[in-house]
């Protein structure tokens, strides 16, 4: 029989007053899922707002076979990090972005969505609880896992008559082997991610699974992902299977605009104005392949991935390898990027959220 549902002071201080760490080995930490102790679940009713949720043990939820999250897809996710400094302090990098992105995908999708303070709030609260989870300083990362569904039954194509909001958490290391690793993509021209007039551009649930076939395609021939061109003309970049791409070429950063079928990414967006801060030229618009196969550097960016560097892409039998190293510009603004999330460097930015 399951524990009783721990009140927000309980786990907290479940948390704050057990043992600092969990049992992990900190240096073997991969991105896969290792069950943490708590998770926080909201519930609303379509045409209400969402009330007042709780923290409860991790574990398995109900649902009923017509839920429309099973039957129709209707879900949305997002992904975000917590950061334990080395003065102790655990820190959020931006969740308002998340929050405002979910609330934006939620429109979308015809579903109701928390306020964005009842987002952040729901965050914090199974951070907190989930405490002892959050990797010492340089070993890796708490992940955050909000999700929102259709969770009532539904027959018919509509909208679900009741949603859940839920967050759970897991402690990663490198979403790819190695950290700043250079990966090796492989250009996708047959199958699509997202079309024009999709939800291409939300992060809904139903995104994720069309890039699995071409994924494991790739994967089964030695690449270490795929990146997907535009389904209108089948000759611009767009996304690689869970992060966005950038290029660089004669000192001019430039990446694909996000007209709806690109996800606007959060690390994309702090790596924007980290280039320009740092005094580069970014460019946001379209980018055929053949600039791609052109450029002097490539690197994808991502909650998961953060920035990697990208050494070499394949498209139609050619491969081009690119600038990777201690003198790319993807490591420098990296390495910014990580200084401000750990508080290695000061977050000048307004970045990061103090939760303990």
């Amino acid at each position: 029989m399951a524990p009783p549902a721990p009140s927000v002071q309980e786990a907290t201080i479940h948390s704050n007053y057990g043992e600092k760490y969990a049992d992990v080995n900190w240096d073997e930490l991969g991105f896969s899922l290792t069950p943490t102790d708590y998770m926080f679940e909201m519930k609303c009713f379509q045409g209400e707002e969402f009330s007042q949720g709780n923290l409860i043990p991790y574990g398995k939820i109900e649902l009923s076979p017509a839920a429309a999250i099973l039957n129709y897809g209707q879900g949305l996710f997002e992904g975000l990090k917590a950061y334990r400094r080395e003065d102790g302090h655990i820190v959020l990098f931006r969740p308002e972005q998340n929050a405002m992105r979910m609330k934006m995908g939620a429109e979308r999708m015809c579903m109701p969505s928390p306020s964005v303070e009842q987002f952040i709030d729901a965050v914090k609260q199974t951070v907190l609880a989930n405490k002892r989870w959050v990797p010492p300083p340089g070993k890796g990362s708490l992940y955050i896992r909000p999700l929102l569904m259709g969770s009532g039954s539904i027959l018919g194509v509509a909208p679900a008559p009741e949603y859940t909001f839920l967050v759970y958490t897991s402690p990663v290391g490198n979403y790819y082997k190695g950290i700043g690793t250079p990966i090796n993509l492989i250009v996708e021209d047959k199958l699509h991610r997202a079309t024009p007039g999709g939800a291409g551009g939300v992060k809904t649930i139903a995104n994720y699974s069309p890039v699995l076939q071409a994924l494991t395609q790739a994967k089964s021939k030695g690449f270490s992902d795929v990146l997907f061109l535009d389904a209108k003309t089948g000759q611009n970049i767009e996304e690689v299977s869970a992060c966005n791409i950038f290029i660089v070429k004669d000192k001019i950063i430039s990446t694909p605009a996000t007209l709806g079928t690109i996800l606007p990414g959060v690390t994309r967006k702090s790596i924007i104005d980290i280039a320009l801060d740092f005094g580069f030229q970014v460019e946001e618009r379209v980018i055929p392949v053949e600039e791609l196969m052109d450029a002097d550097e490539v690197f994808c960016t991502g909650t998961a991935v953060v920035v990697n560097p990208v050494g070499s892409v394949t498209y139609q039998g050619i491969r081009v390898e690119y600038k990777t190293g201690v003198e790319a510009v993807s490591q420098k603004l990296c390495a910014m990027l990580t200084g401000i999330q750990t508080g290695r460097i000061e977050d000048n930015m307004g970045w990061t959220v103090e939760i303990d």
